[in-house]
């Protein structure tokens, strides 16, 4: 696994012991089970963004002191230049980048994703709280529960994230959207 998943699973579990949490305690809390919990804090296992975002609500901290190590700073506005953004390294298909990283206090997540076409099945997770998503290019399955959605450049879609939900390019291009967790 990357260095930066290694950092990560570190910070999560410094967070864990500071709040006084078992590994199987915290793995309750998000609802997931115990083993798997124990595999995203040992940095050997891919950890969901989503995940990510429910550990930082959980522990009172911003997301980007998990993926960075640093606390927010900026109460005004925060700019993110092109490509600038902070990138979070989850499965060799998807590219996440935080766009409003340095934002203390921030009441949503935007981000910037790209999924590469493959033919493998969509993983799905869940969180609290509600997604929007807006295709900027290329063409995306999206999976919600039940209900299978194609997206094309120029589509959005908000969503219930605490339901089932996962994304796959389709076609030979990279499907980049904006997703906004809420």
């Amino acid at each position: 696994m990357s260095d930066q998943l290694k950092q990560i699973a570190a910070r999560i579990h410094e967070l864990r012991e500071i709040a006084g949490l078992s590994q199987e305690q915290a793995a309750e809390a998000f609802g997931i089970p115990a083993l798997i919990y124990v595999a995203y804090e040992s940095g050997n296992q891919d950890i969901p963004v989503s995940l990510l975002y429910q550990i930082a609500s959980k522990f009172g901290v911003e997301l980007t002191a998990i993926l960075t190590g640093e606390e927010p700073r900026l109460h005004e506005y925060c700019l993110v230049r092109k490509g600038i953004g902070v990138a979070v390294e989850r499965r060799q298909d998807y590219r996440y980048h935080s766009l409003a990283f340095n934002f203390i206090h921030k009441k949503a997540e935007p981000f910037l994703v790209a999924v590469d076409p493959d033919g493998e099945e969509i993983h799905l997770n869940s969180h609290p709280g509600q997604e929007f998503s807006y295709v900027l290019e290329g063409t995306l399955k999206i999976v919600i529960g039940s209900h299978e959605l194609i997206l094309e450049a120029g589509d959005s879609l908000y969503f219930d994230s605490s339901k089932p939900h996962g994304m796959q390019a389709l076609g030979d291009t990279t499907a980049r959207f904006l997703a906004i967790i809420l």
